[in-house]
């Protein structure tokens, strides 16, 4: 029989791993402070839980997908939270919460005999959706060996570490790369149609060139070109996790001189259109500035 698993955080990123964790035939118990979010894995037979806690009575493995570190954290170890559970033996964090966070969480659960698998994903939701993310796990070897075939389910599996912790630092770098190459293409798209050129061929000729990146390939011709602005993930999101990025370079004494410039970006943008704001938005700061718009909705 298939281990029972649990799953807290089921919106627009956990909500699509749960149901594929349902379509493979695994039991599933959730939770989310959002009743709508829970409704279609109810309706597709998981268990509803009203606390973590809950989850982890239920389940012997339960995964996080949460938007903060603090809810992460709160969610893990607090009073109502997996630690509180009574069958839970593995967590596995899919959430960015930085290193330092998932430390604290990963020691205090120990203490409770729960290891923790660390394991963020990049691919967005329609990555969710489809099992075509990038999972980056870190944890001991056993635990590991036991979660390894479900992280599959989800996409292409990397093991970068046997801490957790490790898996925060890879999703980190790589975050920080997918923030600079949105808000750097954005730059040059506004300079280029503020030059007269036409965005749509501008966007065919970087993809046939080398400045060819994930926000040329596919955040422009999907949501900017055309306006509409929902690829799925928060623009108050990525502040954060540039932010966290640079907290970590800080604490391990890197220097970094482009990344502080990205963040002051993701700031203003964070600033002028809002936290919930769609991430690709960024590029309205720039157009404002200019006095063009880049596509249409035609």
């Amino acid at each position: 029989m298939s281990e029972a698993l649990g799953f807290v955080g089921v919106g627009k990123m956990g909500g699509p791993m749960g149901t594929r964790l349902i379509e493979s035939g695994h039991r599933l118990t959730v939770y989310d402070i959002r009743e709508e979010a829970m409704a279609p894995l109810t309706a597709r037979g998981a268990g509803r839980a009203n606390s973590s806690r809950e989850v982890a009575d239920a389940a012997d493995i339960v995964f996080f997908s949460l938007p903060e570190p603090k809810d992460v954290q709160g969610e893990a170890i607090g009073d109502e939270g997996v630690i509180a559970g009574a069958r839970a033996k593995i967590l596995v964090e899919l959430s960015t919460t930085g290193p330092r966070v998932i430390g604290i969480v990963a020691e205090a659960l120990a203490r409770k005999g729960i290891t923790v698998v660390d394991a963020p994903v990049s691919g967005g939701v329609a990555g969710a959706s489809k099992g075509t993310l990038a999972v980056m796990a870190s944890g001991a070897d056993e635990a590991m060996q036991r979660v390894a075939p479900l992280l599959k389910i989800f996409g292409k599996l990397f093991i970068v570490g046997e801490k957790p912790g490790q898996g925060q630092v890879m999703k980190l770098a790589n975050n920080l790369l997918s923030a600079t190459s949105l808000a750097v293409t954005a730059e040059a798209m506004v300079m280029g149609v503020k030059a007269g050129l036409d965005p749509k061929i501008m966007i065919d000729v970087i993809n046939s060139g080398t400045g060819r990146n994930s926000a040329s390939e596919t955040k422009f011709p999907i949501a900017i070109l055309p306006r509409r602005f929902a690829y799925g993930f928060a623009t108050g999101l990525m502040e954060k996790d540039v932010s966290l990025c640079l907290d970590e370079a800080n604490a391990l004494h890197v220097p970094m001189f482009i990344g502080p410039a990205v963040r002051s970006i993701w700031q203003l943008a964070k600033q002028e259109l809002g936290a919930e704001s769609d991430y690709t938005e960024i590029i309205r700061c720039l157009e404002r500035r200019a006095g063009v718009e880049v596509g249409s909705a035609e």
